[in-house]
This record gives structure tokens, C-alpha cells and sequence, in this order.
């Protein structure tokens, strides 16, 4: 099969990578965003210490990060078929991404989070704010520009777990490069599909790296 006769099938195949990404990303980040803030919390330095509830977090969230995701994908097929009813597909995708990118994204909040100036946090303590306060008036506002860039690379990661996924009948630009490309030892194909997910990893990252400065008081 000829890039010509491939060509028809892009547009629809850029639309569930994208689609998978976004939705994935989203999820992963409703799930991974209160972890990674409990995680800073409850650390050794955290507004509201409390040892035994960081280390189980921290232990479930490695535990989660250390497994590959090519073996997550398949091991997840029953949980899968039992919340969207396939295993096959961009919805069904989206499952098996959401669960191996949330605790990649908790680990990336806390981080941001950290490198928040502590000056800042104690500063906010001594003029009585609760807890709740510092961490959306002062930890979120602050962390910003990091969490936008923790975003673009979280989004990245998954696109490229997404393509990856359609060795398991997921959709996306990954289907036609495998099915296409692959078992059809079309390297034109693979080829033209890896320049695809490029330009696409590069204006996801653009789009972060842009959101990240302006999101940054240090530079206005």
C-alpha cells in the first residue's frame, strides 16, 4: 500500500490520536493532580505532615510508574472491557492510558509543587491562612508555569503510549503504522507516520513551553 492510498486515512487517524491524548491527559490529570498535591501535603516538609498516608501514596503511585505500559495494556483488558464494553478502539484506549499516566502526572505535580519558595508557604502560615488557602492561593498560583510543562510532557508521553496501544486494536495514527506499516514491512509508512507524531509531539510541547511563559510572574 502506496503514502497515496494512506493519505485518505490521516485526518481520521490524527483526530483519535488527538482525541486520546487530550481525554487521556485530562483524566490523568483530574486523578494525578490531588495525589501529587496530597504527596507534597503530607511530606516530611509539608503543611500537614503525615508519614504513614505519604508513604502508602508514594509506595501505590512507584508501584503504578514501574510497570510497562505495553504489559499494563494488556493485563487492564478485562477492567477494560468492564467499563467501556471492547477492548479495541480509541475509547477503550483511553482506559489503560488514564491508569498508566495519572501516577506519572501525581509525581510531576509534586515536584512543581515542591519547587515552590518555602519562604512564600511560611510567610501565608504566619498571617493565619488554612491549609486550603495555601495550596490554592499560594502553591497552585505559584507552581503554575511548571504544572503547564509537566501537561505538554504528560501529553506527549501518552501520544506516544497511544500509538503504542495499537498493537492492542487501538485507533490513531499507531493503528496505521502498525497495520499498515508493520505486518506489511512498509517502511514508507512507518516512516511517514513517525514524521506525523513528531510534528505533533512538537506543537503539543510548543503549546506548553508558551503556556508555561506566560503563566510566569518572574517574567512579567
Amino acid at each position: 500500500m502506496s503514502i497515496s492510498q494512506i493519505l485518505p486515512l490521516i485526518p481520521q487517524a490524527l483526530w483519535e490520536s488527538v482525541y486520546m491524548t487530550v481525554l487521556s491527559t485530562l483524566f490523568a490529570y483530574i486523578i494525578g493532580m490531588p495525589l501529587g498535591l496530597i504527596l507534597v501535603v503530607t511530606g516530611k516538609d509539608g503543611i500537614r505532615p503525615m508519614p504513614g498516608l505519604n508513604l502508602t501514596l508514594g509506595a501505590v503511585v512507584n508501584f503504578l510508574r514501574s510497570v510497562p505500559f505495553i504489559l499494563l495494556l494488556f493485563f487492564l483488558n478485562p477492567f477494560t472491557r468492564w467499563v467501556v464494553g471492547t477492548t479495541v478502539g480509541s475509547p477503550a484506549t483511553i482506559v489503560p492510558l488514564v491508569i498508566s499516566a495519572f501516577p506519572f502526572v501525581a509525581r510531576m505535580v509534586e515536584s512543581s509543587a515542591k519547587e515552590v519558595d518555602r519562604g512564600v508557604i511560611e510567610a501565608s502560615q504566619s498571617m493565619g491562612a488554612s491549609n486550603w488557602q495555601i495550596i490554592t492561593k499560594v502553591i497552585l498560583p505559584e507552581a503554575r508555569p511548571g504544572l503547564i510543562n509537566g501537561a505538554a510532557l504528560s501529553a506527549t508521553t501518552i501520544l506516544g503510549y497511544s500509538a503504542m496501544a495499537s498493537i492492542n486494536g487501538g485507533g490513531g495514527l499507531g493503528a496505521i503504522a502498525i497495520n499498515y506499516g508493520h505486518y506489511r514491512q512498509n517502511y514508507a509508512v512507518m516512516f511517514a507516520m513517525i514524521v506525523v507524531l513528531v510534528l505533533l509531539v512538537q506543537v503539543l510541547q510548543e503549546f506548553g513551553t508558551r503556556g508555561a511563559r506566560l503563566s510566569d510572574r518572574r517574567i512579567r
